[in-house]
């Protein structure tokens, strides 16, 4: 065969915090050649973003522990584990864990590039005197992530 394969067996996955939220990075676009992100989000209870909505990505959840509200097409539906959900490119959605424990969600976007948005974000987050929100919508802006209002 003449294809290469990329195979990243030893190493562990790039951990992120923002957001109140924890990623753990399986696979970039560096690895997917831009074709897509995957990782692992752990969501404290309470915790979710706000409405918003991808110009550049496609998005499916798959949940793994734990219970979550997905809000999609201006309804809230409450789903648990085993559960899948897909949020095409320009559709204003978001999540929030409703359960009492730590929710783990497997996330995949494609094309790749959410990686970039969340490293940046963290930087943001991980400031001594906190995040700059308005930075934080400006980085949003740039990677095609757009906050709306209930």
């Amino acid at each position: 065969m003449d294809a290469a394969i990329n195979l990243n067996l030893t190493s562990a996955p790039n951990v992120v915090r923002a957001f109140g939220e924890e990623l753990h990075f399986y696979l970039t676009g560096e690895e997917t050649d831009g074709r897509f992100t995957q990782w692992l989000e752990i969501t404290p209870p309470g915790v979710g973003p706000p409405l918003h909505y991808h110009t550049n990505e496609e998005e499916w959840f798959y949940v793994q522990m734990g219970t979550v509200s997905f809000y999609r097409e201006g309804k809230w539906t409450e789903v648990g584990a085993g559960s899948r959900v897909y949020i095409p490119r320009g559709v204003v959605h978001a999540f929030k864990n409703t359960g009492d424990e730590p929710l783990h969600m497997l996330i995949t976007t494609a094309p790749s590039g959410f990686e970039n948005f969340m490293g940046r974000c963290a930087v943001e987050f991980a400031a001594p005197s906190g995040p700059d929100m308005g930075r934080i919508i400006e980085i949003a802006g740039e990677h095609g992530i757009h906050f709306v209002q209930d």
